[in-house]
């Protein structure tokens, strides 16, 4: 993913650095396609990639409602927790019983 948002390549240039078979890669672009973040095009003999920016705004719009929701519940986390807050008792000097 973050190859392509430099720009469309193809499956050979994406699997180059790493240590993995070229057919290990092209699973990996095909479940990137089906869940709709990449597009590939037949070119000639090779497969060219590019990010699907529909698909990115899907991750986006998922994303700010998780986090809403996570704010909200950490929202009310700590205002429980600030209503729990009572100052500790202060500690008696040496010979004095607390009261």
């Amino acid at each position: 993913m973050e190859r392509l948002s430099s720009g469309p390549t193809n499956v050979s240039d994406l699997a180059a650095p790493f240590d993995m078979t070229l057919a290990a890669v092209v699973q990996h672009v095909q479940a990137l396609e089906r869940c709709g973040l990449i597009k590939t095009e037949k070119v000639g003999r090779s497969r060219l990639c590019q990010l699907d920016p529909r698909g990115l705004n899907l991750i986006s719009s998922w994303i700010d409602h998780r986090r809403s929701t996570v704010e909200r519940q950490l929202d009310r986390l700590g205002d429980f927790l600030a209503s729990q807050d009572t100052p500790a008792p202060k500690a008696a000097p040496k010979g004095e019983k607390p009261r």
